[in-house]
């Protein structure tokens, strides 16, 4: 069977998850998708004013041996899960890449579609972003390695994982592509209870 790791800003149990709450209140919350049947990367970030900031970050990991619409369905719950607890604003995916093997393609298509679905279905705004387009946004060139980007992410977030896959990287560095070409909002929800009663549909019962 998958297994699905996550990893919260530093603190961590239910008072941070309550200051976390009151915090994000006046923030724009963008959730980045780095898409794959074996392991899909997510990231979520917070943008208030020009700051963007580290909340959230994690995989889902599925086994080889998995049938496929297991996998897909296990993408999909998970990213559901996802959020269903931190709420995004906006949701960012990278697009497809059309590479020699088209099998390889194809499989990426279905994680892909199962992903946008989990945020289309709670009326998240979508957003694709080229691999190139992701890497010039935080090292500066389209042909930047993985591990170049996987530098840049925790440098700019503050983040000192060790262990941290590229998958998860790669994820983050795309919500903080889109976090910082969307404009700050004006004027957002004054607390957490303002932002629940404009925003029902995010909040699982």
């Amino acid at each position: 069977m998958g297994r699905i790791s996550r990893r919260a800003g530093a603190g961590g149990g239910k008072k941070n998850s309550r200051d976390l709450n009151k915090n994000l209140s006046e923030s724009l919350i963008v959730l980045g998708v780095d898409p794959g049947t074996l392991v899909t990367g997510y990231g979520l970030v917070a943008r208030r004013n020009n700051e963007v900031r580290f909340l959230a970050c994690g995989s889902i990991s599925n086994n080889g041996g998995t049938a496929m619409p297991l996998r897909l369905k296990k993408i999909y719950n998970e990213l559901c899960t996802v959020i269903a607890k931190y709420h995004p604003d906006e949701f960012a995916i990278e697009s497809a890449f059309y590479g020699k093997n088209a099998q390889s393609a194809l499989k990426l298509g279905h994680a892909r579609g199962v992903s946008i679905l989990a945020a289309v279905e709670k009326q998240i705004p979508t957003t694709e972003y080229s691999p190139r387009e992701v890497k010039r946004a935080i090292v500066g060139s389209g042909a930047a390695s993985k591990e170049q980007v996987q530098f840049m992410v925790k440098s700019l977030l503050g983040v000192k994982e060790s262990k941290m896959l590229h998958d998860t990287s790669d994820a983050l560095a795309i919500a903080i592509c889109h976090a910082q070409r969307m404009t700050a909002p004006a004027s957002k929800h004054k607390d957490w209870k303002s932002y629940i009663a404009a925003h029902p549909e995010r909040v699982r019962a």
